[in-house]
């Protein structure tokens, strides 16, 4: 008679599928919010009385950028959520948030606002680093489908 043996889930899955979730539902805080709370919302996450200008220019992005961001964002919780499922689908979600990330702030990091305070330190460079964290997160779960069902 042969036992069946349960293939653990490796500790590094865990660990990426946490960070993710914690990563990725942050950003559909901030995308709810900004989307309801709007201008209240932005000054308070930026320390600034700018939010009614920068709600305007999130405001006048064309409809494809909008889904683009959407995409991104909810890409991203479906894409951690199915990685903890362990989930083959997982590679598909994060390649889908990788797309919506490339594409939205792609065209955001080509159009600057020319608001100051979008234009500062961290808010200049936090761009680049969800566009990384989003392609690192697609080849991730792309190079460990063998632990994926």
């Amino acid at each position: 008679m042969q036992q069946a043996v349960a293939a653990r889930t490796p500790a590094h899955v865990w660990i990426v599928g946490i960070l993710s979730l914690l990563w990725n539902g942050f950003g559909c805080y901030d995308y709810l919010m900004t989307r309801t709370k709007g201008a209240a919302y932005i000054d308070s996450m930026m320390h600034t009385d700018q939010g009614s200008a920068i709600m305007a220019y999130i405001n006048a992005f064309p409809i494809w950028v909008s889904a683009a961001w959407g995409f991104g964002v909810w890409g991203g919780i479906a894409g951690s959520i199915l990685l903890l499922m362990r989930s083959r689908h997982a590679v598909t979600a994060f390649a889908v948030s990788m797309i919506g990330a490339i594409v939205g702030l792609g065209w955001q990091i080509l159009n600057p606002s020319g608001i100051a305070e979008m234009s500062e330190t961290v808010n200049r460079i936090m761009p680049y680093v969800i566009i990384v964290v989003s392609v690192a997160l697609f080849l991730y779960a792309r190079a460990n489908k063998s632990v994926l069902r």
